[in-house]
């Protein structure tokens, strides 16, 4: 039990995408300023939050599980208070309570502001707390908008995985209603930040140390600030703005829909040098009947021309997509359209997903889940060897050329080494991963690697140390010993 002289203990649990992980960071950030600490074990935790994710029906069985786990604390410390936060509260809403018992909180994401509050009334009452959005149908497009708050409060450069990188919301919600996803439930109606407090905000951060910003949005090239006053500001005007702040070295965003990738955006892309010359546009599929299935508004010819679109603007910059298998009234002969789209289109990486039919969407009303699940593994595996070998084919062509990479810290084979000199992982500025070995003060600088190898998923090369000690040299500088050819897990 929390004393007097004790400061309360906050544990966290993180499913899901890149706007999650800020999610999190940004409670605990706002629970440790009113006097928390945060614990790596719910064992001894006084709060116990899950921030969870809705996309699969893996991730929600994740989370009840994990809430399981917690029942022996709770057991123990009834006064312990435990949260479901994020996409699962808003779409189970009840549900939640009715599964899991021992919940106190269910809070939305457009809610997370309250959770302070929330723990009070908890504590106080010992009732559970219920603090949800509005559903799309539950009133007009203002009324929903404003039930679904931004929630962007001072950021904590302790409550980040490194101090010098940073994800920065500039949207939320989405419009775009594909069949598949639940997002637009439980994130709300599409609505962009004023570009104002997004650039105050990554000043901020570049004066708590960040290097690199990653622009988060749930269609992020979809961001378009209405001033009403006739103006707007697009996103290529908002990375402009954002270039010119010193200090910051690189700036990404993700993940941008095909329909909304502009030839302004790719200009600002190839013209910044900060810029980070990457582009996530996922497709989801190379067959033009299951596309229109997905409501995702675009043929897969449309995505052909767009592809060559962004590399022709932008010469030599790397693209990586998404996919679903197995959606509902998938033919082999659909898949095949997906396979020669992926063989053709030379992805750097891909991500490539089971699908799963998820409640209250539209397509678990309209189309019924007729892949086996078998067929679904089959194509799963057979769509990522043909990206593989794209993946590798891609790395290799690095090898005998440099690259700056931003060293994000250890591999996981370099945690486990120690020692003055040790595996090193960043990214390079088509955001291939890049290991090598070196000393720990490289950790948050830019780094020239030659690279001398590569797998599918990672480029091995030497860093050129001399010139990033802090010290004037006139000296070639040395390189270190190339990297071990360890295989790094994907990111």
């Amino acid at each position: 039990m929390t004393t007097a002289t004790t400061a309360p203990k906050v544990y966290i649990e993180t499913v899901g995408c890149q706007m999650n992980v800020l999610d999190s960071e940004l409670v605990v950030g706002t629970l440790k300023r009113q006097g928390y600490v945060l614990t790596d074990t719910p064992a001894d935790a006084d709060v116990i939050l899950f921030n969870t994710c809705s996309v699969r029906e893996l991730a929600e069985e994740k989370t009840y599980s994990a809430i399981g786990r917690a029942l022996p604390r709770k057991r123990s410390h009834p006064e312990t208070i435990v949260g479901v936060i994020g996409c699962m509260a808003q779409k189970d809403q009840e549900h939640v309570r009715k599964r899991a018992p021992l919940v106190d909180l269910v809070v939305g994401t457009g809610q997370l502001a309250r959770i302070p509050e929330l723990i009070t009334a908890a504590r106080k009452t010992g009732a559970p707390q219920f603090a949800l959005s509005l559903g799309r149908a539950d009133g007009g497009r203002h009324e929903v908008e404003a039930s679904f708050e931004s929630y962007d409060p001072a950021r904590d450069p302790q409550m980040r995985p490194t101090p010098f990188q940073a994800f920065v919301r500039i949207q939320i919600g989405c419009d775009k209603f594909c069949t598949y996803c639940v997002v637009p439930s439980t994130r709300g109606p599409e609505q962009s930040r004023h570009p104002d407090h997004i650039v105050n905000e990554v000043r901020v951060l570049v004066d708590q140390g960040a290097k690199e910003v990653t622009l988060l949005g749930q269609t992020v090239n979809s961001y378009a600030h209405d001033h009403g006053d006739g103006r707007t500001t697009r996103l290529s005007d908002l990375i402009s703005r954002m270039h010119d702040i010193a200090g910051l070295e690189r700036i990404k965003f993700v993940t941008n829909y095909p329909k909304d990738m502009t030839d302004d955006l790719l200009d600002a892309v190839r013209e910044l040098p900060k810029v980070v010359k990457y582009l996530h546009v996922p497709v989801q599929s190379g067959c033009d009947d299951v596309l229109k299935r997905m409501k995702r508004n675009y043929t897969a010819g449309f995505y052909r021309e767009m592809l060559a679109r962004c590399r022709e603007r932008v010469p030599g910059v790397a693209v990586s997509s998404d996919f679903i298998v197995g959606f509902c009234g998938e033919t082999e002969e659909s898949f095949r359209k997906t396979v020669d789209l992926v063989a053709e289109s030379k992805f750097k990486n891909s991500f490539i997903f089971k699908y799963s039919e998820r409640p209250g969407t539209k397509a678990a009303g309209r189309f019924p889940d007729d892949v086996p699940e078998a067929v679904k593994k089959r194509r799963n595996n057979d769509l990522l060897a043909v990206q593989n070998a794209n993946s590798l084919a891609d790395a290799r062509e690095w090898i005998g050329r440099a690259v700056e990479v931003l060293v994000e810290g250890p591999s996981k084979v370099g945690v486990k080494t120690g020692g003055p000199v040790r595996q090193l992982v960043g990214r390079t500025m088509t955001d291939h991963i890049t290991v090598f070995d070196g000393p720990d003060r490289l950790v948050g600088r830019t780094v020239t690697v030659d690279v001398t190898d590569a797998s599918a998923f990672t480029l091995f090369g030497t860093a050129r140390t001399a010139e990033h000690v802090g010290v004037e040299t006139t000296r070639e500088p040395e390189p270190l010993a190339p990297a071990r050819r360890i295989g790094l897990a994907v990111v």
